[in-house]
């Protein structure tokens, strides 16, 4: 299949986005259009997981700010070592879109220098402690935050397979292969080009020291959450309730969430600890906008990162 072909394909993909409508790529103007076309030079494609935060055009960046210089841009890891860790990170969020893409994407990689030490069951936002260097595990832990963050909006926004649900099983190991190239990295994609997206902010990153392009990346990225129009009810019970969490879901049952009235608190708790309990009548219930919707579900995703990074990582406390 040829790459415009599959770049066509890869936009139309937006429309198997729940709940909110993305802008179209033909549509897009000023922020969004500057976000879709960096994200189509850098990555490769217009993808669903960056390009469904484009009702809020700050979330968009903050989200792209985030993926870019923890995932893409070169630095001290390779490619390989943080797909390791977006796929781990994917599985223990129960998040099997990200788990695919990424999969795919270490098909197409090779092997990982770190993959075994994780597997062994070291910290994924520390892996090998001993032998890393501060900005390698700044830029590895980087990966983590972020996807701790996009499992979380995947699972609200997306299916469970990044290959649209009209792709017949009979095609969809081809379909794979496919993806699989164009998710192969960018060389040389130089650190910090995101950061002019989004002003300077003035968030303190205790594990991202070894690395002042990550710690300034997600500086800004956690300025543009904290000016979210997220109501103060809804902020003070989610970090009230995550400042004791150790991170492990609440399990399969959502009655933890049956105490708190108002639904936009119960949504924003869900997405926070259990993002694969969200379902169609806990988004209608909170009664949100396109945009409002992609922010407290941003801002949610993004509080609950930081609060399990910092569980994870003895730097992070």
């Amino acid at each position: 299949m040829a790459p415009a072909l599959v770049k066509l394909a890869l936009r139309r993909a937006l429309r198997e986005v729940r709940y909110v409508r993305p802008v179209p790529f033909g549509r897009a103007t000023g922020l969004v259009r500057d976000v879709y076309g960096r994200l189509e030079r850098d990555f490769g494609m217009l993808a669903p997981p960056v390009a469904l935060h484009s009702p809020s055009p700050d979330v968009l960046a903050a989200s792209w700010v985030m993926l870019r210089e923890s995932l893409v841009a070169s630095g001290e890891t390779s490619r390989a070592d943080r797909e390791v860790v977006a796929t781990l990170v994917s599985r223990e969020n129960s998040c099997p879109y990200c788990v695919e893409v990424h999969g795919m994407a270490l098909d197409s990689l090779g092997r990982s220098s770190v993959a075994s030490a994780i597997a062994e069951g070291r910290s994924v936002a520390d892996p090998r402690a001993g032998t890393l260097s501060p900005g390698a595990r700044a830029e590895l832990t980087a990966v983590a935050f972020a996807f701790h963050y996009l499992n979380r909006m995947v699972s609200v926004f997306l299916g469970a397979s990044p290959l649209p649900s009209s792709v017949p099983d009979s095609a969809r190991a081809k379909a794979k292969a496919v993806l699989g190239r164009f998710l192969r990295p960018v060389e040389g994609a130089p650190p910090g080009d995101s950061l002019d997206l989004l002003p300077g902010g003035s968030g303190d990153f205790v594990w991202a020291v070894g690395n002042p392009v990550v710690a300034d990346a997600f500086s800004r990225a956690s300025t543009a959450f904290g000016a979210l129009a997220v109501s103060s009810a809804v902020r003070e019970v989610v970090e009230r309730e995550l400042s004791t969490w150790d991170g492990s879901p609440p399990g399969l049952s959502r009655s933890w969430v049956d105490s708190f009235d108002d639904p936009g608190v119960r949504l924003a708790l869900v997405v926070a600890k259990a993002p694969y309990q969200v379902d169609d009548a806990l988004v209608a219930a909170a009664g949100l906008g396109d945009r409002e919707l992609v922010e407290l579900v941003g801002w949610a995703g993004f509080t609950a990162a930081a609060r399990a990074v910092s569980v994870a990582s003895p730097r992070g406390r």
